[in-house]
């Protein structure tokens, strides 16, 4: 039954990935791929949070794969962030590729310890 969790984790995920990315995207009117980076950022700062939650003690193997799997594996999305460095690349625009590649990794890093500090401090 663990499966069910985790679908009904992405059933959420993967539609408010599609909606936020064109939301965002649509605000932003630069080759940059802002949607995908803030997809990618928020899915980090929940994944932060449970991580921060489980050291509190106060995560469950069930929300874990509801929220971790379910839906973090459905907002964020490794392939799609991959592709469109290589578009920025392949048209020319190696400073953009590079910093989307660098402020993504910054970036979720970031939001990764974020997330933990804070659902530690409320939790512990």
């Amino acid at each position: 039954m663990n499966w069910l969790l985790v679908v009904a984790g992405a059933v959420v995920g993967a539609p408010l990935r599609y909606l936020t990315d064109r939301a965002v995207q649509a605000r932003h009117r630069t080759l940059f791929p802002w949607g995908t980076f803030t997809v990618n950022a928020a899915a980090c700062l929940v994944l932060g949070a449970l991580a921060g939650a489980a050291l509190a003690g106060a995560s469950s193997s069930r929300l874990d794969l509801l929220l971790g799997t379910g839906l973090c594996g459905a907002l964020s999305t490794y392939s799609t962030f991959s592709y469109e460095t290589l578009r920025l690349a392949e048209r020319g625009r190696t400073f953009l590729a590079g910093a989307n590649v660098v402020a993504s990794v910054l970036v979720g890093l970031g939001a990764v310890h974020l997330g933990s500090q804070v659902a530690r401090q409320l939790l512990g």
